[in-house]
């Protein structure tokens, strides 16, 4: 499996795993010349831009600290595009969901709310 199934490996269960906990899944791979975001998802009371990280258990370091400042700032830009577009009364909030796979087994996933704010940090 090669990095581009990986991801979109992790994405999908990503997705799954949201839809069980209640969320809507709103928007996925969004779009725009500023960025890029995996997964916008809403449930009663926020709105979601999930960054989505797969990693077998092999690689050091967590799957979140892959997601810079550089990143941030790109998802940032890319959240304020979608939400000019798509205004709601949602409270925005930035979520990293960090997805461990073994060969092509999603092992587990490890949702990261708040993961950073509105401005990065």
């Amino acid at each position: 499996m090669n990095k581009a199934q990986t991801g979109m490996r992790g994405e999908l269960a990503v997705a799954r795993y949201l839809r069980e906990h209640g969320f809507v899944i709103v928007a996925a791979n969004y779009r725009c010349r500023l960025g890029e975001i995996d997964i916008i998802a809403e449930d009663s009371a926020y709105i979601c831009f999930v960054e989505v990280k797969t990693r077998s258990p092999k690689m050091l370091g967590k799957p979140a600290d892959a997601v810079d400042m550089t990143k941030r700032k790109k998802l940032l830009a890319a959240a304020k595009q979608y939400l000019s577009q798509n205004p709601t009364k949602l409270q925005p909030r930035f979520d990293v969901a960090e997805v461990y796979v073994h060969h092509e087994k999603v092992l587990r996933i490890c949702l990261v709310p708040n993961a950073f704010d509105g401005e990065g940090l």
